[in-house]
C-alpha cells in the first residue's frame, strides 16, 4: 500500500472518532445556554489539519500489532490537546495570529474569552476521555494509566507548556542554540514523542523497541519544528493557511534566524536521516520512514 493511501486510511479513523467527540449542537440557545462553547470547540477541532500526531500513534500501533480500538481514545486525546494549544497560541496575548489552516482563528470568530474557554474545554475533555479508559473492568488499566500519565506530563509544564513559556520569555531576545533546542524539544517535540510512545506504553512493548521509537520521535519532533521555521521564512501563506514571516516580524529566535536557511535545511535533513536510522531492523516500519520524509517535504 502506498503512503498516501495508508495516510488517508489512518486519517479516516481519526476524523470518524473526532466527529463523535463533540455533538453537532442543534438545540436552541434557550434549550442549551452553553451551546456557544461547543460550537467554538468544534470550529477548531474540525478545521482540518494533517493530524500527524494521531496518525503517528496509529502507525506505531500497527507496527507493534496493537489494538486500534484500544489506542484511538489516547491518540484522539492527544489531538484534542494539540488543538487546544493552537487556539491558545493564536490569542493576542500569545502569538496574535489571525489565520489558522486557512480559516480565521478561533478568537477572531468567537471572541477572546470564548476562545480561551474553548481551549480549556478541549484540554479538559482529553483528560475526561483518558480517565474514562482507566475505569474499564479488566486487567489492562495499569497500562492505560501509564499512557495517560505520560501524555499528561508531555502536555504540561515539563513538556509543551514549559516550551511555550521559554518561547514567550525569549521574544525579542537572542537565545543560544541549546536553549532553542530545549524550547522546541518541549514545545513541539514533547507531544510528538507522546504520540509515538503512547502505543508502546499502552501495549507493554519491549524496551529495545521503545528505545528505538524514542530516538525516532525526538528526531521527527526536531524535524517538524525546523520545517515550520523554514516555512515561516520562505513558505507561501496561500498554501500554509496562515501568514508567513511572523517569526521575523516578532523578532523570534528560530532555527533559521540562528543557523541561517542553508544550515537549517542541513539540520532538517540530518534529523530525518537519524529518525530513519533508528528504525533499522524493525519490521513494518516503512510508513514511519515515509512520514519522516513527509514532515521534511511538506509545504504547509
Amino acid at each position: 500500500m502506498d503512503f498516501d493511501t495508508r495516510y488517508k486510511q489512518y486519517l479516516t479513523v481519526v476524523e470518524n472518532w473526532l466527529e463523535g467527540v463533540l455533538p453537532e449542537v442543534r438545540l436552541s440557545q434557550d434549550e442549551l445556554p452553553e451551546k456557544r462553547i461547543y460550537e467554538a470547540m468544534r470550529y477548531s477541532l474540525m478545521a482540518g489539519g494533517k493530524r500527524i500526531r494521531p496518525v503517528l500513534s496509529l502507525a506505531v500501533c500497527d507496527l507493534i500489532h496493537g489494538d486500534e480500538k484500544e489506542l484511538i481514545p489516547f491518540a484522539g486525546a492527544i489531538e484534542l490537546i494539540h488543538t487546544y494549544s493552537l487556539i491558545h497560541d493564536d490569542l493576542p496575548c500569545m502569538d496574535n495570529d489571525d489565520y489558522r489552516r486557512g480559516k480565521l482563528t478561533n478568537h477572531k470568530v468567537f471572541g477572546e474569552a470564548m476562545a480561551v474557554l474553548a481551549g480549556d474545554g478541549l484540554l479538559n475533555l482529553a483528560f475526561e476521555i483518558m480517565l474514562k479508559e482507566t475505569m474499564k473492568d479488566d486487567n489492562k488499566n495499569y497500562s492505560r494509566m501509564k499512557t495517560a500519565y505520560m501524555i499528561s506530563v508531555s502536555s504540561g509544564v515539563k513538556g509543551m507548556i514549559g516550551g511555550q513559556v521559554i518561547d514567550m520569555e525569549s521574544e525579542k531576545a537572542e537565545i543560544s542554540y541549546n536553549v532553542l533546542c530545549r524550547m522546541h524539544k518541549k514545545k513541539t517535540g514533547a507531544l510528538i514523542r507522546a504520540s509515538v510512545l503512547a502505543p508502546a506504553i499502552l501495549f507493554n512493548t519491549e524496551k529495545n523497541i521503545v528505545d528505538k521509537l524514542e530516538i525516532y520521535a525526538e528526531n521527527i519532533g526536531l524535524a517538524f519544528q525546523i520545517k515550520d521555521d523554514i516555512l515561516d521564512f520562505e513558505g507561501d501563506s496561500r498554501v500554509t493557511g496562515k501568514l508567513t514571516g511572523s517569526d521575523a516580524a516578532n523578532n523570534k529566535s528560530t532555527f533559521v534566524s540562528i543557523l541561517g536557511i542553508a544550515k537549517a535545511k542541513e539540520l532538517l535533513k540530518t534529523s530525518v536521516e537519524n529518525a530513519v536510522k533508528a528504525l533499522d531492523g524493525m519490521e513494518n516500519s516503512e510508513f514511519l520512514t515515509q512520514i519522516a520524509h513527509y514532515i521534511s517535504e511538506r509545504n504547509k
